[in-house]
């Protein structure tokens, strides 16, 4: 679409907040544009919103413009206005003006009308509102920790890459739980066991991205790839050519092995949403089915040199799709697809990698436990209502 007719349907007034974010989506995300609208219309606003804040994170912590100390100063201050403690009008000025050529056009509006979202979560009730202001003040502290030392010499160990996804994905999945459950009666009683998988098949999603989006992220100076993997092959990460060598190929598979095991956990986790609740069950299942096509690109060209070469084509997602739909209700089924996508990738145990990303999200629960924020919004003690920049708030 023409930046000119993009730029003038994005802020038009006669354009309602819902229509604003529907319209959004599809410009900053792919996969999602896919995913969220097939929610249920109680929970797909709710996490529509959820993930333009995020994206609005994202921008402020990737524009190059910016300094480390600016950077982390306008995330809190974000993570403040999705809190209701700053009004976000000003904030979104002033970011704007500072934002670089580097910067998307539709990132660059999201930020501009970065308003009309938060007036989005004014319409949420409580229980919702808790859980996206929790997901994204950890991912506005936990994302900058890891960016502010990005380096092409790559995370040190498996277990700062669990750390990383969980701040970067790892709260999205505890987020999403929480508003599953919130929306549904059948799936509240399943909380718990839901909770034991949602980092992990976060962190499926996200270390799937990692490894197809490697080498551009190189190219922005940053490698998310744990050393010791490689290391232990002889290979450095801070010299690594475009493809690597066969040693880095045995490295990208032992990580390709991780990923799966992770969406393992993913799919058990989408098979404990009931039956009835198909909006959710595809919401999910298409996720993952794309992630699973990503690694069998992956794995069966490892010296890729570009995400364009592990693509998935628009037809391997309609055929992912339409089998899901067709299946949706079936466990067994669902199951006996998942294995067939996935047949002949390495697997590392997913016990052992759920433990991994249990205990990263444990760390992350000493600074800001989940459940705290699930009472104060059952007993009324969120923070003040959110407010625009007319001073009006949702009571």
């Amino acid at each position: 679409m023409p930046r000119d007719a993009y730029r003038s349907s994005a802020g038009a007034p006669d354009l309602s907040d819902e229509a604003f974010q529907e319209q959004m989506l599809p410009h900053v995300s792919r996969t999602f544009a896919l995913t969220i609208p097939q929610l249920p219309r109680g929970v797909r606003s709710a996490v529509t919103s959820a993930y333009l804040l995020c994206r609005i994170a994202d921008t402020i912590e990737d524009e190059p413009a910016l300094t480390p100390t600016q950077t982390y100063a306008y995330l809190q201050r974000f993570a403040a206005v999705v809190a209701g403690t700053e009004a976000p009008a000003p904030l979104a000025q002033e970011i704007e003006a500072l934002l670089s050529k580097r910067t998307l056009p539709a990132e660059r509006d999201l930020v501009h009308d970065m308003e009309r979202v938060i007036r989005m979560t004014l319409h949420l009730n409580s229980l919702q509102r808790a859980a996206i202001q929790r997901c994204i003040e950890l991912m506005c502290d936990g994302m900058h920790r890891f960016q502010r030392t990005a380096s092409l010499r790559g995370l040190e160990r498996m277990s700062d890459l669990d750390s990383y996804c969980y701040y970067v994905a790892g709260v999205v999945g505890e987020m999403l739980t929480e508003l599953f459950c919130e929306h549904s009666p059948a799936i509240a009683p399943r909380r718990a066991a839901l909770r034991e998988l949602a980092t992990s098949f976060a962190q499926g999603l996200q270390m799937t991205n990692i490894l197809k989006d490697q080498w551009e992220d190189r190219s922005r100076g940053a490698c998310w790839l744990p050393r010791e993997v490689f290391s232990a092959r002889g290979v450095e990460l801070a010299e690594l050519a475009p493809g690597g060598d066969e040693r880095f190929a045995a490295g990208l598979t032992e990580l390709v092995g991780v990923a799966h095991a992770h969406l393992r956990n993913a799919m058990s986790y989408a098979l404990l949403i009931p039956p009835s609740e198909t909006g959710i069950r595809r919401f999910c299942l298409w996720a993952i089915g794309l992630a699973v096509l990503t690694l069998q690109r992956i794995n069966r060209n490892p010296r890729f040199t570009s995400g364009a070469d592990v693509k998935v084509s628009h037809a391997a997602v309609a055929l992912t799709c339409g089998c899901t739909n067709l299946a949706i209700r079936s466990n067994a089924v669902l199951s006996h697809l998942f294995d067939w996508a996935a047949r002949g990738l390495p697997l590392a145990p997913p016990a052992d990698v759920r433990r991994g990303s249990r205990a990263a999200a444990a760390a992350a629960q000493l600074l800001t436990p989940l459940v705290p924020y699930v009472r104060e919004a059952r007993d009324g003690r969120m923070a003040p209502a959110l407010r625009t920049s007319d001073g009006s708030s949702v009571p």
